[in-house]
């Protein structure tokens, strides 16, 4: 991972948005970002990090814990992805996880069915052109370090109290959006809002924007 929230290869300036595909809020902001990047200047570079390693010490409910089973699964065969084809493959392949998680409704399906995450997995993947057995590293621990040093490279712009998404531009991070000088939730369909509120960030209007759900 390098020059991050520089200018992109566009002349575009860059939010860098950290994301663990379990996390349907995470999802729901990611869709965001990307509409966006359609209304103002700005291009979406994405990056993996962990709900398992940002719990792994910490004191969480149990139910929430045994949410947590498998979560290292799809961010480390994303991780082995990145490092076989590049970075920018992430958001592709984010999306494909995501929609088939969030929007077809498969992420309540692994509770009792255990092959519903490789099975996307292996979905995602090929949707995107890439080499199907990739899947196994859901399994491996090969792509722990680099998981782990994303994570850690988001986390340490906004502080470990947070969770998914970190989103970060040059003029600062947050790990939620909010507009700051009206202390007023944008709207969720309101991607002008939304755009409003970013550059507002980006012009130093709001010096600690916090996208709440």
């Amino acid at each position: 991972m390098s020059d991050l929230t520089a200018a992109s290869r566009t002349g575009k300036d860059t939010a860098d948005f950290w994301f663990d595909p379990l996390c349907p809020w995470c999802w729901i902001t990611s869709r965001w970002i990307l509409e966006v990047t359609k209304v103002r200047d700005i291009d979406a570079r994405f990056h993996v990090m962990s709900l398992a390693v940002l719990n792994e010490d910490k004191e969480i409910p149990e139910q929430y814990r045994r949410m947590l089973d498998g979560a290292m699964g799809p961010v480390r065969v994303l991780a082995a992805a990145s490092a076989k084809y590049g970075e920018h493959v992430l958001g592709p392949l984010y999306t494909e996880i995501g929609t088939r998680f969030h929007n077809h409704g498969r992420m309540k399906e692994r509770f009792t069915d255990p092959s519903v995450i490789p099975a996307v997995l292996a979905e995602s993947l090929e949707a995107v052109g890439l080499d199907r057995d990739l899947v196994a590293a859901a399994g491996s621990e090969e792509h722990d370090a680099a998981v782990r040093a994303s994570h850690k490279a988001g986390i340490e712009l906004v502080g470990e109290e947070v969770g998914t998404p970190v989103i970060a531009h040059p003029a600062g991070a947050a790990s939620e959006v909010i507009d700051g000088s009206r202390e007023q939730l944008v709207d969720a369909r309101d991607y002008e809002g939304i755009a409003h509120v970013i550059e507002r960030w980006r012009a130093g209007a709001i010096v600690a924007p916090t996208v709440r759900l």
